[in-house]
This record gives C-alpha cells, sequence and structure tokens, in this order.
C-alpha cells in the first residue's frame, strides 16, 4: 500500500527552540531548476527581536566558559555532522559527490576553528614593555552579540562565519541564505543536541532586506557581520543603521569558502583589553 511521505518541517531557532515565525508567513524554497523543496518560516522584525534577546541571555555563560570547553562543543558539533553527512548532502543538493566534498569542508572547518579556542589569546594577547615597576597586558575578549548575515553557500560558507563567532565568546543571530536555508535548519538540529547552551546561535530564515536593517539598528547588537550581503544599497544602509551604537561592522565581501580562512574573522569582533599591574619588589 502507497504511503506519503512525511515533509520535514523547517522552523526557526531561537534560544534553543525550534519555533515558527510570529507572523505565521512561509516561503517556498527551491532547486535550482526551479522544484520545490520545502516551505521555510519567514522571520519578522519580532522573530529578529526574540533571536537578540536569546543571544543576550546566553552571552554571559557562554563568554565566561573556558576556551578549551568551547573548542569541546565546536569539535562535538563536527562530530554530529559527521554522523549526518547523507542528510546534509541531499540539502545542499548539486550532486553527490560535490555535496559530500562540501559536507566535508564545512568538519573539518568546524575542527580546525576548534582548535583554536585555546589559541587565539596567546596570539592576540600580549605583555607590553613599559618603563616602570608595573606589568601591562593585553588580552582579547567577545564584543557580545554579533548578527550574521550568512553567504549564499548553503552549508560550508555558514560555518565559516558563525564559527570564528562563537569560538571566541560571542553569541550571534544568523539570517541564513534566502535561496538556501534548508541546510542552517538541519545545522541548527545539530547545534541543538551538541552540548551548544540554547542562545548562543540563533537561526532566521527569511528576507535578508526584512530582517538585516532591524538588527543592525538594534541597540543590543554589539556586531555585525554582512558577508552575505549582495545588494549595495542594504549594505550601505546597515552600516548606517549599525554606526548609532557604533557596532563593529564586518563589510560584505565575496570569497573562497573553501580557502585557508586565517584568524581575520575571528578577530574582527575581539576586543582588547589592558591592564596595568604594579610588579613586586
Amino acid at each position: 500500500m502507497s504511503r506519503l511521505t512525511v515533509r520535514k518541517t523547517y522552523k526557526l531557532f531561537i534560544g534553543g527552540a525550534f519555533p515558527r515565525s510570529e507572523s505565521g508567513r512561509s516561503y517556498v524554497v527551491t532547486s535550482p531548476k526551479g522544484d520545490f523543496l520545502a516551505n521555510a518560516s519567514r522571520a519578522s522584525r519580532k522573530d529578529a527581536r526574540d533571536a537578540v534577546t536569546a543571544a543576550r541571555k546566553a552571552f554571559p555563560g557562554w563568554s565566561s566558559a573556558t576556551p578549551y570547553n568551547r573548542g569541546q562543543i565546536l569539535y562535538r558539533v563536527a562530530e554530529m555532522l559527521e554522523g549526518r553527512r547523507a542528510q546534509f548532502a541531499e540539502e545542499i543538493g548539486g550532486g553527490k559527490k560535490a555535496a559530500l566534498e562540501q559536507v566535508d569542508a564545512a568538519i573539518d572547518r568546524l575542527v580546525w576553528y576548534a582548535g583554536w579556542s585555546d589559541k587565539i589569546a596567546s596570539v592576540r594577547g600580549s605583555a607590553n614593555p613599559v618603563a616602570g615597576p608595573y606589568f601591562n597586558l593585553s588580552s582579547p575578549e567577545p564584543t557580545g552579540v554579533v548578527a550574521v548575515i550568512a553567504p549564499a553557500d548553503p552549508l560550508l560558507g555558514l560555518v565559516s562565519v558563525v564559527a570564528p563567532v562563537i569560538v571566541t565568546g560571542n553569541t550571534c543571530v544568523v539570517v541564513a541564505s534566502e535561496r538556501s536555508p534548508l541546510a542552517s535548519i538541519t545545522l541548527a538540529e545539530v547545534l541543538a543536541t551538541s552540548d551548544l547552551p540554547g542562545g548562543v546561535v540563533n537561526v532566521l530564515t527569511g528576507h535578508q532586506a526584512e530582517i538585516a536593517p532591524w538588527l543592525a539598528a538594534h541597540m543590543d547588537v554589539n556586531g555585525l557581520d554582512l558577508t552575505g550581503v549582495t545588494d549595495t544599497d542594504l549594505a550601505l544602509r546597515c552600516e548606517q543603521e549599525a554606526a548609532e551604537n557604533l557596532k563593529r561592522v564586518l563589510r560584505p565581501a565575496e570569497g573562497d569558502w573553501g580557502a585557508d580562512p586565517g584568524i581575520g574573522r575571528m578577530t574582527a569582533f575581539l576586543e582588547t583589553k589592558t591592564v596595568w599591574h604594579p610588579a613586586g619588589v
């Protein structure tokens, strides 16, 4: 007897839970050939505000966790992604071999950033020479809540912008690829079951033009990554809105996600704290 396939429901990921958009809206996601794939939630301004609230609530605990612990959690995400390679490859599409290579690259990228978790402070921190009877030490600290507009690359690009933000102790609100959002929600399912505290990563699906300006203008967002914004007018508007509370802004840039990522994305959302301490005699 034939049966109907149970289609997956793609929701938002806010505060460790999977709510539908408060607006009740959704939009159709299609394949490159125009075939129907799924209905994805279309996040609203209210959803964006809820996501920022969740990220702010999670920030004290996540930023105070040891770097080693943050690295362990990212490695755990990579482990679970490894176990779901076939599912992610199917959602990415574009040929099985190429899709599996994309998934493997995303897994490797997570492991790479996990390894940096307890090393970035040594690279960015310093003991500064001063002429006086005291020590002068500089150390990096997370900026806070970062809004990320993810690139079109549905998995490797997404991982490449989210991992460096959270491994350094920030929390984030991610606006997933508008055209290819399905893998981002499946990745959220992995995050929800990989010891990552709720609210550290929040994933919104929908239209960039609706969500990005409100995140840029939100006074409780400390940083803004515009990597995935391709509309120059929208990028300019977001930068102008972000200037209101002096957010750190990473401007849109096209990149090869398969190339060596370097440490630039980790340091983009770090602040440097310098401490003076008397020297013992």
